[in-house]
């Protein structure tokens, strides 16, 4: 491949040599005082309703994220959008139908309108030419390539998102992309050292109902402020009947407008969580400020498992969260590592009811550089079915004990205390 998984991250850290004027934004501290937090907590979710009557349906793996993604795209009959930080021209595996792109070409052929936000580093490499000449809208979200730059260049902000609408009705989002390493057969075992030919572990959800209308805001909302071209009129807001139990608020965090929606929710939910608080993230480079939180948390006796990576394709973002483990250890918080492949998604489950699944990772990029898009869910039966996935999936990984991890080499504090000058960026 021309454009590997293993360097995306390292370039990305490299990249504020070439992006002159960004900064990490300031971010908000969570008040002790719960009338204050809940008060910050309102500001920060403006326009973002929490919306009841939504269908939920969890997409445990790539492969039933693409067989979901495909059905719904071929069933489409007015439009479809595709908002992801990668996408190429991926295959349900073992199954003899088209491919990503042939499926929307056919759609084309039908009359559907396909519009496309692709981000620019994230999707290099994919050629969209053939999907625009048979009529597809395509945007390149901020192009490495500065003449090519609609909005001022800034290289280091990116669109991490993962999303699909079709006909306004469909919505899936979560943590994959439509990239090859989820064609990858995943088998327990030896790990596979090489991050392009290993399973990667990952999930999302598929949506029917109201919130369906804010996805389709949010997609429309980013074409318009990237400038995109003017879109042809489409019947893009139907009318959305209840489809389920579920509520829920999609938050879309763009860090230029320095609304952090879900850095701020999850912070409030760590500090609200009684009982349990399951955490599962690709990078594990936390604030400050999310450190505190999680310590607390387990000091309160509510019982915290952080379920991480063993194998990244970022080695200093492994290394920065190595380093938080002294005194989350210490603080009573169950560590485990998977190590039978690339664990990638993005899942938070507070106390049995509250759910958070979406493209951000509990890191600083998410929080300081990228477009986000995540959705909180109010229900048990969401809750269940992703603490069911935690839950196995913790079972199988490697537990990190306190007094084993006192032993660590040098080498690795070395590493570890290096990582911490690039860790804003990570």
């Amino acid at each position: 491949m021309t454009h590997p998984q293993t360097t995306r991250r390292a370039v990305l850290a490299g990249l504020p040599a070439l992006a002159a004027c960004a900064q990490i934004p300031v971010l908000p501290d969570g008040p002790a005082d719960p009338i204050k937090r809940h008060a910050l907590l309102v500001e920060q979710l403006d326009g973002a309703p929490l919306l009841a009557g939504n269908k939920v349906d969890v997409l445990d793996g790539g492969v039933a994220m693409f067989e979901a993604a495909f059905q719904a795209i071929a069933g489409g009959t007015d439009h479809v959008h595709l908002e992801f930080y990668i996408l190429q021209d991926v295959r349900i595996p073992g199954t003899p139908g088209p491919s990503l792109f042939e499926l929307l070409l056919m759609k084309l052929a039908q009359g559907v309108a396909v519009t496309i936000i692709h981000d620019g580093y994230g999707s290099l490499g994919s050629d969209f030419g053939p999907l625009r000449e048979a009529g597809a809208k395509t945007l390149e979200f901020h192009p490495l390539n500065p003449t090519a730059a609609r909005t001022g260049w800034r290289p280091n902000d990116r669109d991490h998102r993962k999303m699909l609408i079709v006909d306004g009705r469909v919505g899936i989002m979560g943590g994959i992309n439509f990239d090859h390493v989820y064609e990858n057969p995943c088998s327990t075992g030896a790990p596979v050292p090489d991050t392009e030919a290993a399973c990667w572990h990952d999930t999302s959800i598929r949506i029917e109902g109201p919130t369906v209308g804010a996805m389709q805001r949010l997609f429309l909302d980013t074409w318009a402020k990237e400038h995109g071209e003017a879109l042809p009129p489409r019947h893009w807001f139907p009318a959305l009947a209840p489809a389920g139990p579920a509520r829920i608020r999609m938050l879309g965090s763009v860090p230029g407008e320095k609304r952090p929606r879900y850095y701020v929710t999850l912070l409030t939910a760590i500090a609200a969580a009684r009982t349990s608080l399951w955490l599962c993230t690709g990078y594990f480079v936390p604030t400050w400020q999310q450190r505190r939180a999680l310590r607390a948390a387990a000091r309160r006796g509510v019982t915290v498992r952080l379920l991480l990576p063993h194998i990244s394709d970022s080695p200093q973002a492994l290394d920065a969260q190595h380093a938080t483990y002294d005194d989350m250890l210490e603080a009573g918080i169950e560590i485990r590592e998977i190590g039978d492949g690339v664990l990638h998604g993005k899942v938070a489950v507070v106390d049995g009811v509250w759910s958070a699944i979406g493209s951000s990772n509990l890191d600083r990029r998410s929080v300081a550089w990228n477009n986000e898009v995540d959705a909180i869910v109010l229900g048990q039966d969401t809750a269940r079915a992703l603490e069911g996935i935690l839950a196995r999936e913790f079972g199988r990984g490697r537990p990190i004990a306190l007094q084993q991890w006192r032993q660590r080499g040098i080498g690795t504090r070395l590493r570890e205390l290096s990582s911490r000058v690039v860790e804003d960026l990570l």
